[in-house]
């Protein structure tokens, strides 16, 4: 009687769309970035793309204790994201700044949504697929590399992750972070199936470079789906250092 039930109620709920299934640590992508990060002994979590804290605050529910240092160029968002942090005595927000491969200022364009905003001007690919991700207006931002603002966080015993969600500017923040990556034990990047913004290196660009880096894959996720024909565009990898 009781199985009739379950595939009653989840019949009934796959009508509205609704899928749902027994919550396993092994099928959550949350879970497994924490037992990555357990099994490099990350002590220092550079959250680059923070934008409101979602992914840091996702961390934190999961169990990871150590120190979030957050970046995040966009204003309104920066707001947010303070507020979040200033709850956390170990989570620190740069100040604001976008992170790339060179010093000085440029533009960022905001999407409608805030997540999809990015330096690279956007290809008709990701707007139909996600109309929200439409770009709305620009902001003046500062513009810095990762080497040169992360010893000011980290020390020699440090176990580094970076989690980078720069929307299509990966190739540019891991250009301005080589000496940073040295000394890293993890990364996470989101990688581009097609190109999504002007210019952008995708996935198999991405995975071979950090792969020439130290790091291999060690797990993915699937991100940014197109809802019309059920295309995944993006996925999330988690890579690791190989001598670990």
């Amino acid at each position: 009687k009781n199985k009739i039930l379950k595939k009653l109620i989840r019949k009934t709920l796959n009508k509205f769309g609704i899928d749902v299934h027994r919550f396993q640590s092994s099928s959550s992508f949350e879970a497994q970035i924490i037992a990555a990060m357990k099994k490099v002994k990350i002590d220092v979590l550079f959250d680059i793309g923070a934008n409101t804290g979602q992914f840091s605050l996702q961390m934190r529910d999961k169990g990871y204790s150590g120190k979030i240092i957050s970046f995040e160029p966009l204003t309104s968002a920066r707001e947010k994201l303070t507020h979040q942090a200033s709850k956390d005595a170990n989570w620190i927000v740069h100040e604001r700044a976008a992170i790339g491969d060179y010093g000085g200022i440029t533009d960022i364009n905001i999407s409608k949504n805030s997540v999809s905003s990015s330096i690279l001007p956007m290809l008709k690919a990701h707007s139909d697929a996600g109309k929200n991700s439409m770009y709305i207006k620009t902001e003046e931002t500062p513009i810095i590399t990762l080497d040169s603002i992360a010893d000011n966080y980290l020390d020699k015993y440090s176990n580094l992750f970076i989690k980078i969600d720069t929307q299509g500017y990966e190739s540019q923040v891991l250009d301005g972070a080589f000496k940073t990556l040295k000394k890293a034990k993890g990364v996470l990047c989101e990688l581009s199936l097609i190109p999504l913004y002007e210019g952008q290196d995708i996935w198999i660009d991405l995975i071979l470079r950090l792969e020439k880096e130290g790091f291999e894959l060690w797990s993915l996720e699937r991100g940014f789906t197109d809802r019309r024909d059920g295309r995944t565009l993006q996925v999330d990898g988690v890579f690791l250092k190989k001598d670990n």
